[in-house]
């Protein structure tokens, strides 16, 4: 565990880029003294390293001092309905490798098995001296796994299979380091506040479209996940549709129910799950489905603002830019044809990280438990 001045550091040239000791000491209130002393820690440990020096000003040039790619690397697994991916990060948040396999349902075994095979692939390619500086996995799934088969009557037995037992503990029973948990939206939330475009608000409402849609809530810039673990679960959020009944958001806005939507029209729905951007869907269809997620997310979004007065929403999935550009840009306008008095309707934006968001997410968990403070630690005014 890091002393929380070399966090503070840490956290601070992860969010503004490489710097120089002096910036840092005026941002973070440390005395240039101490600075120096928690720089060099850190770039002995092999956690931060000299960028090229700035010259053209009086006295000595500055050097900035950046993030180690290979000063730690984490793990992150995402369990999801269609597919578990695990992948390895560098201390930059960059993939440096994944392995995916798809399943009808998860199995606890299943995933077990995939994900220790896995991360002793992973070792293996590492070189030797890397190893070492694996610092977690963070494991990212839906919580109640079981209450979401294809109908509430009819419950796969391998869902049934998640309500026992304890996978955290299962796969770290085989490793060294510590193994982390978290529902995959908020998860997902965690992956936008860590590695995504640093211009967003201290306050905020995360939508992830994917199999299921789910939520996540930043508040005073740290993910908020409530006693259950379970926080901005929009998904069960019940919801008026266009025909006046009453039903959860995820019966509208996930993609289980485009992919429901294609295969009733007699389409090819397995575009709904390819990573390439150039993969096109149907209109029709993806026309309809556009249309309802858009209404109710909207409906959703309204019901949270009334609750925790959020000004941002951010909504990020499973899906092409363009595809949730589309999205956000019909979510607003249904926002803009609602009438609720008293109330300010929330900004729309785009999410920045796409697919990946919950394994990112997931490996964001060691990250940011190790190396990191929360983001409004270092503001002094």
């Amino acid at each position: 565990m890091r002393a929380h001045n070399e966090r503070l550091v840490l956290t601070l040239i992860r969010q503004a880029g490489p710097m120089p000791k002096a910036a840092i000491a005026r941002m973070t209130g440390l005395s240039a003294q101490a600075v120096s002393v928690i720089m060099r820690a850190l770039e002995t440990d092999g956690l931060l390293q000299k960028g090229d020096p700035v010259r053209g000003k009086v006295g000595q040039p500055s050097v900035p001092m950046g993030l180690n790619r290979d000063g730690a690397f984490f793990l992150g697994l995402k369990i999801g309905r269609r597919s578990s991916e695990l992948v390895l990060t560098d201390f930059l948040g960059k993939v440096r490798d994944r392995r995916r396999q798809t399943h009808r349902h998860p199995t606890p075994e299943g995933v077990v098995a995939f994900a220790n095979d896995t991360i002793g692939a992973f070792l293996d390619d590492l070189p030797e001296a890397h190893r070492a500086r694996v610092a977690g996995l963070g494991i990212a799934l839906p919580f109640r796994l079981w209450d979401w088969g294809e109908s509430p009557d009819a419950v796969s037995p391998d869902l049934e299979n998640w309500r026992e037992g304890d996978i955290a503990t299962d796969i770290g029973r085989s490793w060294d380091f510590p193994v982390y948990i978290c529902n995959d939206a908020s998860a997902a939330c965690g992956a936008e506040l860590v590695f995504g475009e640093q211009n967003k608000p201290s306050d905020f409402l995360y939508v992830y479209v994917g199999y299921f849609v789910g939520g996540g809530l930043v508040l005073d810039n740290t993910v908020y996940t409530g006693k259950s673990g379970n926080a901005a679960a929009l998904g069960s959020m019940p919801i008026a549709t266009k025909d006046g009944s009453l039903r959860q958001l995820v019966d509208v806005a996930s993609l289980a129910t485009l992919e429901t939507m294609l295969q009733r029209q007699g389409h090819d729905a397995d575009g709904v799950w390819d990573r390439a951007d150039n993969c096109p869907l149907p209109r029709d269809p993806l026309n309809g489905w556009l249309d309802q997620a858009a209404h109710g997310l909207a409906r959703a979004i309204v019901s949270s603002a009334c609750l925790i007065d959020v000004r941002t929403v951010l909504i990020d999935g499973w899906m092409s830019p363009d595809l949730r550009a589309e999205l956000v840009l019909r979510t607003t306008r249904q926002l803009q044809d609602l009438t609720v008095p008293g109330i300010e309707i929330p900004e729309i934006r785009p999410g920045t990280i796409g697919r990946d968001a919950r394994s990112l997410g997931a490996a964001s968990l060691p990250l940011s438990d190790r190396f990191l403070v929360d983001r409004k630690a270092f503001l002094k005014g």
